[in-house]
């Protein structure tokens, strides 16, 4: 059985990584280059999109209830993500982004699952299928955000 040696480790941290860290100059131009998505936008998007979507289910069922699943499905989405981009937005003004992500990720999931069993209460004749269509196209709607950023930032806009 041959063992094989592992050449050890160099002396310098700079010759140890291939990555080197950005000057304060370069880490401006990057995050001019490519500002980060607003989490606003994103929640815009999937307000205009589930009352595109309400709409288009109104018409083509002509049952209220089915427009009103729908929209109902699209706020199960849009308001929970509404309260935790106003937390983020809170803690980051304080310089504090980082600490509470998990905690305000897991208030916006308890908040979707208490709107989930409070569905049938708050929409009455509600269709569980239209419901889940709004939640789809509310969350699809994270993806339409970073195409139209991208699109954004190659026009110059």
């Amino acid at each position: 059985m041959s063992t094989r040696r592992v050449p050890p480790l160099p002396d310098n941290a700079e010759e140890a990584s291939p990555i080197q860290p950005l000057s304060a100059e370069e880490a401006r131009r990057l995050r001019e280059r490519r500002p980060p998505v607003s989490p606003w936008r994103v929640v815009a998007g999937q307000a205009a999109a589930g009352m595109v979507a309400a709409a288009m289910a109104l018409l083509a069922s002509g049952r209220p209830e089915v427009g009103w699943s729908v929209a109902w499905g699209v706020f199960v989405v849009a308001f929970p993500a509404a309260v935790f981009a106003r937390a983020l937005a809170r803690r980051s003004a304080a310089g504090r982004a980082g600490v509470g992500f998990l905690a305000w990720e897991l208030v916006k999931i308890g908040l979707s699952v208490a709107l989930l069993v409070a569905s049938p209460r708050a929409v009455p004749g509600l269709s569980w299928l239209a419901m889940v269509v709004g939640m789809v196209v509310a969350t699809k709607m994270y993806w339409v955000a970073l195409v139209w950023t991208r699109r954004d930032r190659r026009n110059g806009n």
